[in-house]
């Protein structure tokens, strides 16, 4: 885990790529609290799929990537992601609404990256302190970018090949994704 803090618990989605006998074997030996999302509450996790948008879909789209190659570059391509969004792109969180007959304001906070939000918790010993100060110093943003970059081209190069060798093989049809 990449998490500078002792995961308590874990809610996931209802899908059965969620909720396995892996998982739940994982949270019990780690003493992880495991519960699912309510069944046709769609609401319940809103703020992880606005990430899930904004972080994974964005980077990766929505084509099918298929092989061991595929793998090993997705996992660097979030290796990549987890550091610049945590550390470089800072995020306001929701502070309170308010209601005002139709109409609802919001109020956010100031910017601050995920990196900076854990700093300034109370409960966060010095010595991850120290570890998440060392890690943000080695990083340099426009080299992950690049790096970023690299490896979206490379996923692209490689799900366009498979797709332009499906369409010249007679009686294969390519999988395509209408999503945008």
């Amino acid at each position: 885990m990449h998490l500078p803090f002792a995961l308590l618990g874990i809610d996931s989605d209802n899908g059965s790529e969620f909720i396995n006998q892996e998982l739940l074997r994982y949270c019990r030996s780690e003493h992880i609290t495991f519960t699912r999302g309510r069944a046709y509450k769609k609401n319940d996790g809103c703020f992880i799929e606005q990430k899930n948008y904004s972080v994974a879909r964005r980077a990766v789209g929505y084509a099918r990537y298929e092989g061991a190659s595929d793998l090993k570059c997705l996992n660097e391509l979030y290796r990549q992601l987890r550091q610049y969004t945590n550390f470089f792109q800072p995020v306001m969180k929701l502070v309170r609404k308010e209601r005002h007959g139709a109409k609802v304001k919001k109020t956010y906070d100031a910017p601050k990256t995920p990196y900076r939000r854990l700093l300034a918790l109370p409960g966060i010993a010095k010595a991850q302190r120290r570890q998440l100060d060392a890690q943000y110093a080695q990083l340099n943003p426009a080299q992950l970018e690049r790096d970023i970059t690299r490896l979206q081209q490379r996923l692209i190069r490689g799900a366009h090949t498979r797709s332009r060798a499906c369409r010249h093989r007679p009686g294969v049809q390519p999988r395509h994704d209408t999503r945008t």
